[in-house]
């Protein structure tokens, strides 16, 4: 029973939905918590966990969910996660704080993809569910939207420092969400009327004093031009002081930044330049698919036309040595790269994503690079080039002057090795991919 990955590479847009509310710490917890489970599966319907975890995972039911809180009930919190095990995608997640603390409920779902939320009925029965978990737990704030432009609009602290940020909360109408409650104290401020005159979908009095405002019917066309709009007028109606043009075209440019881009990738390094967008915030992949489309790696030099004679006197030995250096970076990646052991063109590109995601050459001291890992990456690859395309090793004593003869060239493996473990940037500019796809092409 093991639940889906909720921040795989590549992933879709997310609905995110951030809500704290007031929590009655004297109540008994079963019945406190009643209209939170109720509420959830009343409306959940495919995005419905199954999965309650505690110290342990189990199946959910209600007793689950007890029996969660009870492991990790600690003095002063207590938090659990509720997942699933097939599509959609959940993670959410339940914390409640007791006294000494300021008592509270937080509640935090993520569902994946965005896109189930193109549909009027989902819609309206997520937006029941918060309706309800609003008017029984007091919030001063909650808001459901999608995750990638909340990253652009800077949520939660929108350009302010995080102390004060923390200090002052959503003190003022930052933004307009698809989904927001705004509570009593945020009300009285705009204007109990003026919000309740907001133009939108739905703008709806709470019995605790609470607005629940509701942009569109659906949530997934939040960065359509018509949505926009509504967007812009709504923020504006609620914050005289803006001016709509500017809200506007900055509402505009963060629709352009999600907009997406069909990845036209170098074809020698596609394999590894498709991986490396899913390692940015969702807000960036596009913009990062853009780059990469437009990047172009420099051309392989580490090859001659004409092998340079062995000047070793024992070949064998130079191989076996070359054998040592090989093994010791099967040694340290095989855990985060197991397919290491197979020293395919796969494993090539494998090993430069792992480089490159953990930023291998520029987080350890150049000495240990120098000596230890480049020797071992040249060696490598030198090895898949005489495993894969027919390679013959020609030793040299300069380590770098050592060849693998494919076709009618010669190879520098720990050449290009040295030029690799540089930094961050030279992971992509002297890819093992590409390397052995070059070699490739002229092996006959």
């Amino acid at each position: 029973m093991s639940a889906l990955e909720s921040h795989e590479p590549n992933r879709d847009d997310d609905l995110l939905l951030s809500f704290e509310g007031a929590f009655n710490h004297q109540a008994g917890l079963e019945r406190e918590l009643e209209p939170f489970l109720q509420s959830l599966e009343s409306y959940a319907g495919e995005w419905m966990p199954d999965i309650v975890k505690g110290k342990r995972r189990r199946s959910y039911s209600r007793a689950a969910t007890w029996k969660a809180l009870g492991e990790e009930r600690g003095e002063r919190s207590a938090s659990i996660g509720f997942y699933r095990t097939q599509w959609p995608e959940l993670d959410m997640t339940l914390r409640l704080r007791f006294p000494p603390l300021p008592s509270s409920l937080k509640i935090w779902i993520d569902v994946q993809p965005l896109a189930l939320f193109s549909d009027k009925e989902r819609c309206h029965g997520f937006v029941e569910m918060v309706r309800a978990w609003a008017t029984h737990y007091a919030a001063p704030y909650a808001s459901a939207h999608s995750m990638a432009d909340r990253e652009l609009a800077g949520f939660p602290h929108f350009g302010r420092d995080t102390e004060v940020s923390r200090r002052d909360g959503f003190d003022k109408v930052y933004e307009v969400c698809w989904l927001n409650v705004f509570g009593p104290k945020l009300v009285e401020v705009v204007g109990r009327e003026r919000m309740l005159s907001t133009p939108a979908h739905r703008v709806e009095e709470l019995p605790n004093g609470s607005v629940l405002l509701v942009l569109s019917p659906t949530a997934a066309d939040f960065a359509s031009e018509e949505v926009r709009v509504a967007q812009a007028r709504a923020h504006v109606h609620l914050r005289p002081d803006l001016d709509f043009d500017t809200v506007l075209r900055t509402l505009r440019e963060r629709s352009a930044a999600l907009a997406p881009v069909e990845p036209h990738f170098h074809p020698d390094i596609a394999p590894l330049l498709a991986r490396l967008p899913g390692e940015f915030t969702i807000s960036e992949k596009q913009r990062r698919i853009a780059e990469f489309n437009a990047y172009q790696p420099p051309t392989p030099e580490e090859w001659l036309p004409v092998a340079l004679p062995s000047d070793v006197g024992n070949a064998e030995l130079a191989r076996s040595q070359y054998a040592d250096f090989a093994e010791y970076l099967v040694v340290v990646l095989h855990a985060q790269v197991p397919s290491v052991f197979d020293a395919t063109p796969e494993a090539l590109t494998d090993v430069d994503f792992h480089l490159w995601r953990d930023n291998i050459p520029e987080r350890y001291k150049r000495e240990l690079i120098d000596e230890r890992v480049t020797p071992a990456v040249g060696a490598y690859l030198g090895n898949v080039l005489v495993r894969r395309l027919g390679g013959e090793w020609i030793p040299r004593k300069k380590l770098e002057e050592s060849q693998v003869r494919v076709g009618n060239r010669v190879w520098l493996p720990f050449l290009r090795a040295r030029r690799y473990m540089q930094s961050r940037q030279s992971l992509l500019d002297y890819s093992l991919t590409q390397f052995f796809r070059e070699a490739e092409r002229h092996r006959s």
